[in-house]
């Protein structure tokens, strides 16, 4: 289901939390329809059966594409988040994500798991192709930073979360993140919830719209900055839906060896713990290669122009 959504300004970024959310900025968007959740397993699979489409997790890498891969690695698979025994480290992710071969949009704990029961659940382990290959089936596209900013806050200026400043609003759980102080290794299990939960789990935020927070990280068109451009303070000078970055500046400068662009992921995760990642927010942002989907990603879709309001 499409939500409408007038456009308008608003006040995009952090200058309170994560230095990449950084500057505050004005920014307007033009009128747009965004998708009320993200894209389920049942969504996907329609369109799969449909066009008959292989996602990136499911064809064979490209040995010339990753020279330092072990040969291991080189087969068709995904990254899957996989619980410590333990407290670790929380400076080193790779004792948490695990590559598995067969691990896919289909099978998103490995190759013994399925999606049978888990339709209503937002589709992962899709890389950023596999998502704009949806979104144009369905007519629509992949939303700029901004617009996914926008209408994740819901009508709420300057606050913290979708739907205010205060975490657990009356004690209420309002999306699904980590439980519990003890990532990567323990959950309280609080919010029912240890991975995925069904999309429209948690309460809608203001305008109607379901899983902006936690849950899956999602997609945006955007290619990743390490910060956002100097604020514009007239009202009258914003760009309309601005764009972000370009795919030389989005390369990761801790891997040169992989020319691979990032893109911009937002939302957060049902990863996302408090002590460890307070990015289920809508100023949160995080770079993303675009040949890379894990469990814990998804997306949804916008139209514009010609059927949004």
């Amino acid at each position: 289901m499409l939500v409408d959504l007038p456009g308008g300004t608003f006040t995009m970024g952090s200058d309170r939390h994560y230095p990449e959310e950084a500057p505050t900025h004005g920014v307007r968007v033009d009128a747009f329809s965004i998708d009320a959740t993200a894209v389920t397993n049942a969504e996907y699979a329609a369109f799969v059966s449909a066009t008959g489409y292989v996602t990136v997790a499911e064809r064979q890498p490209d040995p010339a594409d990753y020279p330092d891969a072990p040969a291991e690695n080189l087969q068709p698979g995904s990254m899957v988040f996989t619980p410590t025994r333990g407290p670790v480290d929380l400076r080193h992710l790779s004792q948490w994500w695990r590559w598995k071969p067969g691990a896919s949009w289909r099978h998103p704990r490995g190759p013994r798991s399925s999606i049978d029961a888990l339709l209503d659940h937002p589709v992962v382990h899709v890389a950023h192709e596999d998502a704009q290959a949806y979104a144009a089936w369905v007519g629509g596209s992949l939303p700029t930073e901004a617009e996914w900013e926008y209408a994740a806050r819901g009508g709420l200026e300057g606050v913290d979360f979708t739907w205010g400043d205060e975490p657990r609003p009356g004690g209420r759980i309002m999306a699904n993140t980590w439980d519990g102080p003890d990532f990567p290794w323990r959950s309280s299990g609080e919010s029912g919830f240890l991975r995925t939960a069904p999309v429209g789990s948690f309460p809608a935020n203001g305008y109607g719209l379901l899983d902006m927070a936690g849950n899956v990280w999602e997609w945006t068109d955007d290619w990743w900055t390490e910060r956002h451009p100097d604020a514009v303070d007239k009202p009258c000078c914003l760009p309309s839906n601005p764009r972000g970055g370009d795919l030389e500046r989005s390369y990761d400068p801790a891997q040169p060896q992989f020319r691979i662009g990032r893109k911009v992921v937002k939302g957060g995760s049902h990863l996302c713990a408090d002590s460890y990642c307070l990015r289920y927010r809508p100023a949160a942002r995080r770079p993303q290669m675009v040949d890379t989907g894990t469990s814990h990603q998804g997306f949804r879709c916008v139209r514009r122009g010609e059927g949004a309001p």
